[in-house]
């Protein structure tokens, strides 16, 4: 059996692998650590879930020099926030280990707390494209110094437009950088990247070259809109764990509040989430406290969550790749899984075109939910004895209503609560006399002497 040690990864890494129960590397991390730990360009293709955070996150760690501030000596490139966060947590306790720092930069959050993070110095900066753009032009941060860049999830990047970021972010760094890149794919725009920016790259292949599809069950049911509901009601008591795909925020919106209505345990995602409710989100449903995660294509990218039952396509996806993508969610690392289109009337010829793209045919049918596989219940059981809680939404009647109803008032400060407390004790001292006047104490001296000062009458000194 291959170890860690015997790939050239130092013993402070191997004990702290040790020590989260992580003693056998993978296929892919045993093909690329070698030549990623000699400093050579490394060119790999991997599905998701295969290990590959770890694949370029030893070498990374083991090669990264101490970083002065404002000068990240090491890099990693990702598509979105959830899979920067992702890396960041995995790597950062193993960067601990032998005295490195890993932080994440993203869009969605503060500017202040990344700026105190570069001034502090940052060893391993794992960022988002857009923000990392955003924080050079702001001068920073500079990249001259950075000497390994890994490009994760390279395949993602270009299809969410990413290319021309990650060319300006690359063409920043140092010339002689290693280049390290991991994609799901090698063509297209990757292939271009490949060729422009990594000197004699090692290519490396690990796994099928496109999502495979064969371990899950491909389900078609046709329905109407108002069956849905209670047709994935019943997926869910049979699935457990279970990742529901919409098109559109809205929807997202829209049926995470009527699952919560019906009393279904469930978290959604999408892009109009800050990231504290992105994360708490995506928390909630990895450490169980969902039975299901409703999200959009673009937020549920990159994410890597271990044992998801179902994939439900509640709303058709764009094309067969976007099919792939979504039901590749499930039925990872050899396990099975099942995924669920469904389909209304008008849209049967769209499944019918996805269905020759991704190269199966199934007939549509309607919803039979005793004929799944029933999973075991313990974790459903867990979830519903969890406080429900409503998710997050942009429900555009809340909206009105709010603004109908006006701004909320505006709590007052101290110096406006002292002047009220003055004003409130003046017009109290006004009444503390019986005739209602001021009281005081002078009040009869100073009449006497005015008294004293009027001219006596019949006292008339100009006659």
């Amino acid at each position: 059996m291959v170890s860690f040690s015997d790939l050239g990864i130092g013993p402070a890494i191997v004990k702290e692998l040790n020590k989260q129960g992580i003693t056998e590397p993978f296929e892919v991390q045993k093909e690329s650590i070698p030549d990623s730990l000699l400093g050579r360009d490394v060119c790999c293709r991997a599905p998701t879930g295969s290990g590959k955070t770890l694949a370029f996150g030893l070498p990374l760690i083991a090669r990264t020099k101490r970083a002065n501030p404002k000068r990240p000596t090491g890099l990693i490139l990702t598509p979105t926030r959830e899979l920067a966060e992702q890396i960041n947590s995995v790597l950062r306790p193993i960067a601990l280990a032998v005295d490195r720092d890993v932080v994440s930069i993203y869009g969605g959050v503060s500017y202040k707390k990344q700026y105190n993070a570069l001034n502090k110095g940052v060893d391993i900066l794992v960022a988002c494209p857009g923000r990392l753009i955003d924080l050079l032009d702001r001068r920073a941060l500079k990249l001259d110094d950075v000497e390994t860049v890994v490009l994760d999830e390279a395949d993602r990047m270009a299809d969410m437009g990413f290319m021309d970021p990650v060319c300006e972010i690359l063409d920043k760094c140092s010339n002689e950088r290693q280049t390290i890149l991991f994609s799901a794919t090698l063509d297209d725009d990757v292939a271009d990247l490949v060729k422009n920016y990594q000197n004699e790259p090692v290519t490396i292949e690990v796994g099928p070259k496109e999502v495979s599809i064969e371990n899950m069950q491909h389900l078609f049911w046709t329905m109407k809109p108002h069956q849905k509901l209670g047709v994935t009601s019943e997926i869910l008591a049979k699935c457990g764990k279970t990742m529901i795909f919409c098109k559109t925020r809205r929807g997202v919106d829209r049926l995470g509040n009527e699952m919560y209505d019906a009393e279904m345990n469930v978290s959604t995602l999408h892009g109009g989430l800050n990231q504290r409710q992105r994360d708490r989100a995506l928390k909630r449903f990895t450490k169980g406290g969902a039975i299901a995660l409703v999200a959009t294509d673009v937020a549920a990218r990159g994410i890597d969550i271990q044992g998801v039952n179902c994939v439900i396509h509640y709303d058709p996806p764009e094309n067969g790749k976007a099919y792939k993508h979504r039901s590749g969610r499930t039925a990872r690392a050899g396990a099975e899984g099942v995924v669920i289109s469904y389909v209304q009337r008008s849209q049967q010829r769209t499944y019918n075109k996805i269905q020759n793209e991704v190269g199966i045919k199934r007939r549509f049918q309607p919803p039979n939910v005793e004929n799944l596989t029933e999973y075991p219940m313990e974790y459903v059981e867990e979830v519903f004895e969890e406080e429900v809680r409503r998710p997050p939404s942009n429900n555009k009647k809340r909206r009105r209503n709010r603004r109908q109803r006006g701004p909320p008032q505006k709590s007052r400060s101290s110096s406006e609560r002292q002047r009220k407390r003055s004003h409130k004790s003046k017009r109290s001292n006004k009444n503390d006399s019986k005739d209602g006047k001021k009281f005081n104490p002078n009040h009869k001296k100073k009449r006497r002497n005015n008294r004293n000062n009027k001219p006596k009458k019949g006292n008339n000194n100009d006659k």
